[in-house]
C-alpha cells in the first residue's frame, strides 16, 4: 500500500512527522478559513489540497507503523495502545478533508448567491463545525503521537537513567 523503509529507515519513522505536522497546520487553515473572510479569500483552495495531503497520509503512515510493529515482532503494551490511538485518527483526518471542501465550496459557490440569515446561519454552523473538527484532530494526533513518543523512549529513557 505504500512504503515500508526509506533509505534502510522504517517509512513510519519519517511520514509520522508528515502527519504531526500537516495535521494541525490543516486544522489552523481551516479554523481561520471559517472564522476569517480575509484569510479564507487568502487561503482559498489550498485548503482543500492540504487537507487531502493531510488525508492521504495518515493511512500511509499507519499502514507504515504495522509494518514495523510486525518487525518489532509486536513491540508490547506500549505500541499497541499507541496503535489503537493512531487508528482513531483517520476518521477525525476524514472529517477534515470533507469540512476544508465544505467551507471552501460552501463559501466560493453557495454563500455568494445567499443573503441574510441564511447566509448567517451556515457561515455559523459551518465554522462550530470546523472548530469542532480541527479540535478533534489535533487532539488526536496530540495522543497518538505522545503514546507512540513514549513506545519509542520508554525503554531508553529508563536505561539511560538507571546508569
Amino acid at each position: 500500500m505504500g512504503p515500508t523503509e526509506v533509505n534502510g529507515l522504517p517509512a513510519h519513522v519519517l511520514l509520522v512527522h508528515f502527519v504531526v505536522i500537516m495535521i494541525p497546520i490543516t486544522a489552523l487553515l481551516l479554523v481561520l478559513s471559517a472564522v476569517w473572510p480575509a484569510a479564507r479569500a487568502r487561503i482559498g483552495v489550498v485548503l482543500p489540497i492540504v487537507a487531502l495531503a493531510s488525508l492521504i497520509s495518515v493511512p500511509l503512515t499507519v499502514h507504515a507503523g504495522e509494518w514495523l510493529k510486525g518487525k518489532m515482532g509486536g513491540g508490547g503494551p506500549l505500541v499497541e495502545r499507541h496503535e489503537e490511538l493512531a487508528e482513531m485518527l483517520l476518521p477525525w483526518a476524514i472529517g477534515l478533508f470533507v469540512m476544508s471542501v465544505a467551507v471552501w465550496a460552501v463559501h466560493r459557490f453557495v454563500l455568494a448567491t445567499r443573503a441574510g440569515n441564511s447566509r448567517s446561519l451556515l457561515t455559523v454552523g459551518l465554522a462550530v463545525l470546523a472548530v469542532v473538527v480541527a479540535v478533534g484532530s489535533v487532539f488526536t494526533v496530540y495522543r497518538a503521537g505522545d503514546s507512540g513518543a513514549k513506545a519509542a523512549w520508554d525503554g531508553v529513557v529508563k536505561t539511560a537513567s538507571s546508569q
